[in-house]
C-alpha cells in the first residue's frame, strides 16, 4: 500500500529544486531544467524512485524525469536525492493522464513503466498504464524511434498489455515471461523495490519493450 498522506509533503515538494514545479509551463522546454541538453527518459509511476535514481546515476549522458502522482511517495525520492543529488534527474508530481499537456510531441526519448497498478476491475481498464488509451498518450510525446519498457509481476496485467498493442498500433520488440532467467533481456536490469520483493518470493517478472 502506498503512503499518501505525510504532513508537510506538499510544502517540501513546492520548495524542492529537484522538482519541476510547473510542468505545463515547461512543455517543449524540459531541457532547460537540466544543465546539459541530452536525451530525456521518463518513468511514469516511479514510486520511491530507486529504479530511476540508479539508472540516472549509471547514465550521466541522459536526462531523467520521474513522474509520481502521490506527494508522500515522491517525498521518499526527494530524500534520496538529498543524500546524493544527481544533475541529470528531476521529478514531476502529476497525473499521467496529463502527459500530453506537459510534454511536447517527440520531446521524450524513452518511457519506463514499472510495476504499475493493475486496476483489476474491468471497468477500470482505461486507467491501466499499458492500456490503449495510455499508449496513445505515450505516442503523442515519444520520439518516432523511441521505445517503451514495461515490467510487472502480474501475469494478467502483462497479458492485457500485450493484447492492447495492436489496438494502439504498437509492436513488441522483445518479450519475456521470466526476466531474471532471460540472459539477454536481463542485461543491465535495475530492480525496483517491488521487483526485489516479488522476485525474493520466487515470482517471475514479465517485461516487454515496444515501439510504433
Amino acid at each position: 500500500m502506498r503512503l499518501r498522506n505525510i504532513p508537510g509533503a506538499d510544502d517540501v515538494i513546492a520548495g524542492c529544486p529537484y522538482v519541476i514545479q510547473d510542468g505545463k509551463a515547461m512543455k517543449g522546454r524540459h531541457q532547460e531544467s537540466f544543465q546539459c541538453s541530452q536525451p530525456i527518459y521518463i518513468e511514469i509511476g516511479m514510486g520511491k524512485g530507486k529504479f530511476l535514481y540508479e539508472l540516472a546515476k549509471q547514465n550521466p549522458a541522459i536526462n531523467f524525469i520521474g513522474i509520481e502522482r502521490y506527494s508522500s511517495v515522491l517525498l521518499r525520492a526527494i530524500q534520496k536525492m538529498d543524500e546524493e543529488p544527481l544533475e541529470n534527474l528531476k521529478f514531476l508530481c502529476m497525473d499521467a493522464r496529463e502527459l500530453s499537456e506537459v510534454f511536447a510531441p517527440e520531446e521524450v526519448d524513452r518511457i519506463y513503466l514499472n510495476f504499475s497498478d493493475p486496476w483489476p476491475k474491468d471497468r477500470h481498464a482505461k486507467r491501466r498504464l499499458p492500456s490503449r488509451e495510455f499508449l496513445d498518450r505515450y505516442d503523442s510525446i515519444l520520439k518516432k524511434e523511441g521505445r517503451l519498457e514495461f515490467k510487472t509481476d502480474n501475469r494478467e496485467l502483462f497479458e492485457f498489455a500485450l493484447e492492447e498493442l495492436p489496438f494502439a498500433n504498437w509492436k513488441a520488440e522483445a518479450v519475456t515471461y521470466d526476466l531474471h532467467n532471460d540472459e539477454e533481456m536481463c542485461k543491465g536490469n535495475i530492480m525496483t523495490e517491488y521487483e526485489e520483493r516479488f522476485s525474493a518470493k520466487g515470482n517471475p517478472i514479465y517485461k516487454y519493450i515496444i515501439y510504433r
